[in-house]
């Protein structure tokens, strides 16, 4: 063998010792994109050695935010035998699993927001009928009404009762009960009819402290 082929040699065999000592022990969190592949080829190792070292059962199922060690200590040369094929299929099925989870995500996200969405409508009808103040005053109540006889009578409950008198204007009569609407009509009626006009009434229960 001449002097030509064995510089050639040296050359090789301190090339590759050089490979096989530059290593270093680390912990890589995989982050969105990345496949067992990719972190392979970037840490000077292979995939079936972060699988060992980790006791990853399948290769296909890495995840964002998950954390490998790394023991870089294969060989640059059995990545290089390493059949162009394989290493692609090997990508391909990593960044799939990797990829998965955004699909996961974003279907809990959706269903947060269909939540959130549901939530608001409810909030927004139940808004939409309004405080029993609100209808009272809708069916045609008076503010003067609501403080001065409501409130001292029911406290605004449209099922307040005593047991003899029942509802906004305590009364045993039928108007004092159903909804909000129909007993502020039986109490709008009962003031007419019995005092003259809602001012009277009013006037009377401030007066007596009943009507």
């Amino acid at each position: 063998m001449n002097k030509k082929v064995l510089t050639a040699l040296t050359v090789a065999g301190i090339a590759t010792a050089a490979m096989a000592t530059d290593v270093s022990a680390d912990t890589y969190t995989v982050k969105s994109g990345d496949t067992l592949s990719s972190i392979a080829a970037n840490h000077n190792t292979t995939v079936d050695r972060i699988l060992n070292v980790n006791k990853i059962a399948d290769a296909n199922m890495i995840f964002v935010g998950e954390q490998f060690e790394l023991d870089d200590q294969a060989a640059a040369t059995t990545q290089a035998v390493t059949p162009a094929s394989s290493a692609v299929a090997t990508q391909q099925s990593a960044a799939t699993s990797v990829a998965s989870v955004a699909p996961a995500a974003s279907e809990a996200t959706s269903q947060a927001t269909s939540s959130s969405s549901a939530a608001t409508t409810q909030t927004s009808t139940s808004s939409a009928s309004g405080s029993t103040y609100d209808q009272f005053i809708a069916a045609g109540g008076t503010s003067a009404l609501w403080t001065s006889v409501v409130m001292p009578e029911s406290g605004g409950n449209v099922n307040a009762s005593n047991g003899q008198y029942h509802g906004l204007g305590q009364t045993n009569q039928s108007w004092g009960y159903g909804s909000v609407a129909s007993q502020t009509q039986g109490m709008l009626n009962y003031a007419t009819s019995r005092y003259g006009s809602v001012e009277n009434a009013i006037a009377f229960r401030v007066a007596n402290g009943w009507w």
